[in-house]
């Protein structure tokens, strides 16, 4: 099960109308069972997010296994106001709880997690806690809020009972905004906290731009057991959907972060058995179909 979070640069209802902008970024969704969506400035009450699930929800296969949507109220200082939205596969997540943050680091944070108890029973987890993050692309405002969120860690393992948690988003955790060294010395920069994108990952589209600010951190050595090996990564839909410079531009500055959990060894089994029969089939009218073409050429 991929999950990914993903600063989509101020989208709003604009945005969101541009047809070509708005299929690249619901070509890009559909790659993720759940996909968080930051930097939302959707000042229509919610119709943006209504309508980009609408489309969403009528592309390919995610007729078959469609999203479902829960955003945040918009948090942040009033002028640069954003939600939290989130995206998910009906068939595959289940939301048990979601809750805003509001404890002792309520006012560090610039905005506030909008925190969300997941159940995803064919994970290896079974459940899961995503506590998202924006930080202000400020040095010490940057700092100041990473270290927060291990209050809201521990706020989140009282309120939940539950270790399986992840925090993602953009952290803004590189130059000019957070060094190495301060970077190291953060709460949640050493044990029981596991980072899953590493410093020199570009999770940037600019040509100008190779930073590492968007980043996933899970806590607890059964948390970084339930990862696929190797999974985490910044995903390059430049490169991946073969696009220009400028139309990567127009979907957003940054590059979504992404993760894979393990799946239940059963649930796995499941999956070959039904996939066998359907590439045997395949195989089988490919064997008819040429077999057909040698009589024809015969016949000839």
């Amino acid at each position: 099960m991929k999950i990914a979070a993903f600063n989509v640069l101020r989208l709003g209802w604009n945005k969101v109308n541009k047809k070509d902008v708005r299929d690249i970024i619901i070509e890009i969704m559909s790659e993720y069972s759940v996909v968080l969506l930051l930097e939302v400035t959707d000042k229509t009450g919610g119709d943006a997010m209504e309508l980009l699930l609408e489309h969403l929800n009528d592309y390919g296969d995610n007729r078959r296994n469609p999203y479902g949507m829960l955003c945040s109220e918009p948090l942040g200082p009033k002028g640069r106001q954003e939600k939290f939205v989130y995206f998910y596969r009906k068939e595959e997540v289940e939301i048990l709880e979601a809750y805003q943050y509001g404890g002792n680091a309520e006012d560090v944070i610039t905005r506030q997690p909008f925190v969300v108890l997941l159940k995803c029973p064919n994970t290896v987890v079974q459940e899961l806690v995503l506590i998202p993050v924006h930080t202000k692309p400020k040095a010490a405002e940057a700092e100041a809020e990473l270290n927060a969120l291990h209050d809201v860690v521990e706020d989140v393992r009282e309120r939940c009972q539950n270790d399986n948690i992840m925090i993602l988003g953009d952290f803004n955790a590189d130059r000019p905004y957070l060094s190495n060294e301060k970077k190291e010395t953060l709460r949640i920069s050493s044990a029981p906290y596991h980072w899953l994108i590493d410093d020199d990952v570009n999770t940037m589209t600019s040509n100008n731009n190779n930073h590492a600010y968007d980043r996933i951190v899970v806590y607890g050595e059964r948390m970084l057991e339930a990862i696929v090996p190797d999974s985490a990564k910044a995903y390059n839909f430049k490169k991946e959907l073969n696009l220009t410079d400028k139309q990567t531009q127009r979907v957003s500055d940054h590059y979504p972060v992404e993760v894979e959990l393990e799946v239940k060894p059963e649930v796995e089994l499941e999956v070959e058995l039904k996939v066998k029969p359907e590439v045997e089939q395949e195989v089988e009218l490919m064997v008819e179909n040429m077999g057909k073409l040698e009589l024809k050429k015969k016949a000839l």
